[in-house]
């Protein structure tokens, strides 16, 4: 049986583990993926210890509603909703989740905290898009955590924020800036409930 070590307590195999903070995202998903498809179930609370209970807290089954801002600003329009699968991986080393979307357009993330930037890093991988983007995130004074797009850059720039969960789940907005950073408006938000079979 394989034995899983806290992000924490792994500095000393940094250099072998290649964790997503090095040159090669793509390496530590790759490295990364066996432990989470060998991992057993775990308790939700290996991943609600410490600063990685920010994204512990969505550690869940969730449907999906979201609605699109129209581009010509006349108004939110439905889209097709999804179901949105969060894990605690390798006792609490990771967080991956499994985005699925009605229609398809498949995609995951594997988002780790890194204790020395105090951020996180984040690899998000998707059938529609060729290669993977790398994503920080860092929890803000309110308890919303906001997630940058480092690569590939986007054009205008955007971020996600997921917000704080409430009693019946949680939401979350992707936003748009249209003047290098100054203001961003609102484009694509959902909002995650209990998904019921």
């Amino acid at each position: 049986m394989t034995k899983h070590v806290r992000y924490s307590q792994q500095r000393s195999l940094d250099s072998r583990i290649l964790p997503i903070r090095s040159r090669n995202p793509l390496a530590a998903l790759l490295i990364l993926s066996p432990i989470a498809a060998a991992a057993p179930a775990l308790a939700d609370n290996d991943c609600m210890d410490g600063p990685v209970a920010q994204f512990g807290r969505y550690v869940g089954d969730w449907k999906i509603e979201d609605e699109t801002f129209a581009k010509d600003g006349t108004g939110w329009s439905p889209g097709k909703g999804a179901r949105w699968k969060f894990e605690c991986i390798g006792d609490g080393t990771a967080i991956q989740d499994y985005w699925m979307p009605n229609g398809g357009g498949y995609g995951t993330n594997l988002r780790v905290y890194n204790a020395d930037t105090a951020a996180w890093e984040i690899v998000w991988a998707t059938q529609s898009a060729k290669g993977l983007m790398h994503i920080a995130a860092k929890q803000n004074e309110e308890g919303s955590i906001v997630m940058d797009i480092l690569q590939p850059i986007q054009t205008p720039p955007r971020r996600i924020i997921f917000f704080t969960p409430d009693d019946g789940g949680w939401s979350w907005v992707q936003q748009m800036s249209f003047d290098g950073g100054e203001n961003w408006t609102d484009v694509y938000r959902i909002r995650a409930t209990p998904f019921v079979e």
